[in-house]
């Protein structure tokens, strides 16, 4: 079994958002829910606040879907005719802008000592990222032990999961400018403040006295930010992002 993380991002067609969002907590979950290895799925809306704010934000929305699967070949391809219910019910905006990427996750959600493990996440940022051609192996160490922690340790940030794009992907297909995903969930309610302080410890500034080690050139500037707040239902997980690599919190999951 490997875990996979589709990203759908879209706009909403003029005057739908609400039976959208009626159809994601619905007869979508409903759905979803019974395809094979399914773990998660939820939706988020694009954040006002944002850390890169020179990056355009072509979509308004994100649903995020998190599958365990031991054939990525079968499974992962189902997710593509119940996204495209709502694309032929005329719910997702004909403008061009909607993309749907899956990532091959390198390990299950890290999270920090800012989890609180009974309480809901708030939102999530987004990188489409790239590593420097040649230093792949460079950029991974990097991440797995110097930047998630990081990154992760910001107060109003509580975990990461990063992938890499799979060979597998649902139509319709569109060409991907970020190889490398990462995923960072957020518990907050204060953006800005995290935002800022992350931007602070980056810089070497932060009131914390915090300071990020010099980011690696084996990450290349060829990314972009996207920061999205949490809109669609309750979880089907309620409390946690740790369910990927830690049954034993959720005993009635382990044991079904």
């Amino acid at each position: 079994m490997a875990l996979y993380v589709t990203i759908h991002l879209h706009n909403e067609a003029a005057g739908q958002a609400g039976a959208f969002a009626t159809w994601f907590d619905g007869p979508h979950r409903e759905a979803v829910a019974r395809l094979r290895g399914f773990l998660r799925a939820d939706r988020f809306e694009v954040a006002e606040e944002q850390i890169m704010r020179d990056i355009p934000q072509p979509w308004r929305y994100v649903s995020i879907y998190e599958l365990d699967l031991p054939d990525p070949k079968i499974d992962l391809v189902a997710l593509g005719p119940l996204i495209a219910e709502a694309r032929d019910a005329g719910l997702i905006a004909a403008d061009t802008t909607e993309r749907l990427y899956s990532y091959a996750a390198y390990g299950p959600w890290k999270a920090s000592a800012n989890w609180q493990r009974d309480k809901p996440l708030s939102g999530i940022s987004l990188i489409l990222a790239n590593y420097t051609i040649g230093r792949f192996e460079e950029y991974q160490t990097w991440y797995d032990d110097v930047h998630s922690v990081e990154v992760s340790n910001v107060p109003g940030h509580v975990g990461m999961i990063r992938g890499q794009l799979a060979d597998t992907q649902v139509e319709p297909r569109h060409y991907c400018p970020g190889d490398q995903l990462v995923l960072t969930a957020q518990q907050t309610d204060d953006l800005a403040f995290t935002i800022a302080d992350f931007s602070a410890r980056a810089r070497g500034v932060s009131p914390s006295g915090i300071a990020m080690a010099p980011r690696s050139s084996g990450g290349s500037t060829a990314r972009t930010v996207h920061y999205f707040k949490k809109i669609s239902g309750p979880e089907f997980w309620p409390g946690g992002i740790a369910y990927a690599g830690d049954l034993s919190v959720y005993p009635e999951k382990a044991s079904a």
